[in-house]
């Protein structure tokens, strides 16, 4: 009986700016493997990834960092939770790698961290994987937009943002939307659920609520880049996604008419219950990327 090959993968740190970033990274069974950076979501980690890694890790060199405040990366005391700040850290993870040239796989936060290091360093992009990461304003729900609204000195605010740092809100974000819950996994939000509580992180996740909006004011500069560079571009999304609805996955559209778009009857973590699905169109797509083939565009 022949089995489909399943990846080896690394699980280490290395040291970026004194933050110990954590880090998965299948080991291919070619040298000259395509690349592909894996930039998670909230509330999750790189742990999100490992069946997707197993699945394609050995004929792809994939690799997912946690950021800080984020899964097994420590961060040292009096790090400011923004942004900008996670940006900085993969980009210096990404050097200290030596990384030159990769498609970005960006999911809800990788968005707002991926795009600042798409713009910074476009040299590196050879491609885009969108799964639920929202770069567009008609691509925000209600519940999205009221919550990106969000101040430190909005009376409530604060418990409004750690009611979301919850077991309950953290399952709902996997199962919520799902066409069949008993798909998802628990581990995954068992294991966020596990990070959210350690000493320290909760702070973590109300400081990057707050600086959340810094992101919706970045989206003309994040289209501009699609517009100029117009990259291959792979968009798979849960349309039953909460907080980022169809029309943003749709908008990408306009500024890049070639991408490759995907719509599923599924939540947020689309990864959980339709990984048969998505992961054919990842591997198709990075072969094509890597051998400089045009990608047709669908609906």
């Amino acid at each position: 009986m022949t089995f489909p090959a399943i990846a080896r993968t690394l699980h280490r740190h290395i040291d970026v700016d004194g933050v110990q970033v954590f880090y998965r990274e299948s080991v291919p069974s070619r040298a000259d493997a395509p690349v592909m950076l894996l930039l998670h979501g909230f509330p999750s980690a790189s742990h999100q990834f490992r069946r997707l890694i197993d699945t394609l890790g050995d004929r792809y060199r994939l690799i997912a960092p946690d950021y800080p405040g984020f899964g097994h990366t420590v961060t040292p005391d009096g790090f400011a939770y923004r942004f900008d700040a996670l940006a900085d850290i993969v980009e210096g993870f990404v050097e200290r790698l030596g990384l030159t040239r990769f498609v970005m796989y960006v999911f809800d936060f990788g968005a707002p961290v991926g795009f600042r290091l798409a713009t910074r360093r476009p040299e590196w992009i050879a491609g885009l994987v969108v799964q639920n990461g929202n770069a567009y304003e008609e691509g925000l729900s209600p519940a999205a937009r009221d919550f990106i609204a969000l101040r430190p000195q909005d009376e409530g605010a604060g418990e409004t943002v750690r009611d979301l740092l919850t077991l309950p809100a953290t399952r709902g974000q996997y199962e919520g939307g799902t066409a069949d819950p008993r798909l998802v996994a628990p581990d995954g939000w068992t294991l966020d659920q596990h990070f959210l509580d350690l000493p320290g992180r909760k702070e973590a996740q109300v400081a990057l609520a707050f600086d959340y909006h810094a992101n919706v004011g970045e989206y003309p500069r994040w289209q501009r880049w699609l517009r100029k560079r117009t990259p291959p571009t792979l968009i798979a999304w849960g349309v039953n996604d909460p907080f980022f609805t169809e029309p943003g996955a749709r908008a990408y559209l306009r500024d890049v008419p070639s991408a490759d778009l995907h719509l599923f009857d599924t939540g947020h973590f689309a990864l959980e219950d339709r990984l048969p699905e998505i992961a054919p169109l990842i591997a198709a797509f990075l072969d094509r990327v890597w051998a400089g083939a045009p990608v047709t565009a669908r609906s």
